[in-house]
């Protein structure tokens, strides 16, 4: 066919042609790059710690995870506590949106990479950054301590029970929310080393279990450190052994099954 035509014609042709297939060869690198399809989040420097950041649960009190910084920080960790907004209670992606605002600001100190230890709900404040702002790209290890990732029966009885007294992060934490459901797809993204810690001993995350994450590196206290009955919920960020649990996690190595000798 095109040897039929003229040759300016057969020129003007080809370049048409040309011009398409490129036209469609940038559309389809621009769809594929800005859905992610098939990309994995490059994985940072996991020998090189940079700024540790902690993240409140549920009512947002930096308390107990001021003992937590101090003991990151007599380790000679950088480590902030995160201060949500709403007292911890709103919007979940709204509390991830502060999350990566921290997260900007520690790197923009010259860090490489974060690392993010999200207590109770917020450990699930964690993963919505990592999964949804662009957090899997940037952290090098996130850790969970007794986070609800497939909810709590807690939530279920107080949005059941207390409508009116249960806001959004607590409609949100309810099994097989919608929040949860869309998050719970991909528990954990490529990119950072993930470890979850909790207690047998919970009542506010319940079933314990839930704190559990396929693809993580998954502990129970007890399991390391034995049987302890006051090892609570609340008790999680201020416990020596768990923030020595914490400490191994973030260490220069990549996270392995804990023993007794980290404990001790």
């Amino acid at each position: 066919m095109l040897s039929s035509l003229a040759p300016a014609r057969r020129r003007l042709l080809l370049g048409v042609l040309a011009a398409v297939l490129a036209g469609i060869l940038v559309a389809v690198t621009l769809v594929v790059t800005r859905d992610g399809a098939g990309l994995a989040a490059p994985a940072v420097a996991q020998d090189r710690p940079g700024p540790v950041l902690l993240v409140p649960g549920y009512g947002g009190s930096t308390t107990a995870l001021e003992s937590l910084a101090g003991r990151l920080r007599a380790a000679g960790r950088e480590a902030t506590v995160v201060r949500l907004p709403g007292n911890g209670t709103g919007d979940l992606p709204g509390q991830a949106a502060v999350l990566a605002a921290a997260a900007r600001t520690a790197l923009a100190g010259g860090a490489s990479s974060v690392d993010v230890v999200g207590y109770s709900a917020g450990g699930v404040v964690a993963r919505l950054w990592a999964a949804e702002e662009g957090g899997a790209a940037v952290a090098r290890r996130i850790v969970t301590l007794g986070s609800p990732h497939h909810g709590t029966r807690v939530a279920a009885l107080g949005a059941s029970l207390f409508p009116g007294q249960c806001p959004a992060a607590c409609r949100q934490l309810v099994p097989d929310s919608d929040l949860l459901r869309d998050l719970n797809g991909d528990e954990t993204p490529d990119g950072p080393q993930w470890v979850s810690l909790w207690t047998t001993r919970d009542q506010v995350v319940t079933p314990p279990e839930t704190a559990r994450l396929d693809g993580a590196l998954n502990v129970a206290v007890q399991s390391v450190c034995g049987d302890d009955p006051g090892l609570g919920h609340a008790e999680l960020p201020t416990d020596p052994a768990v923030q020595s649990l914490v400490l191994a996690a973030l260490a220069p190595a990549v996270p392995t099954a804990l023993t007794a000798t980290h404990c001790a």
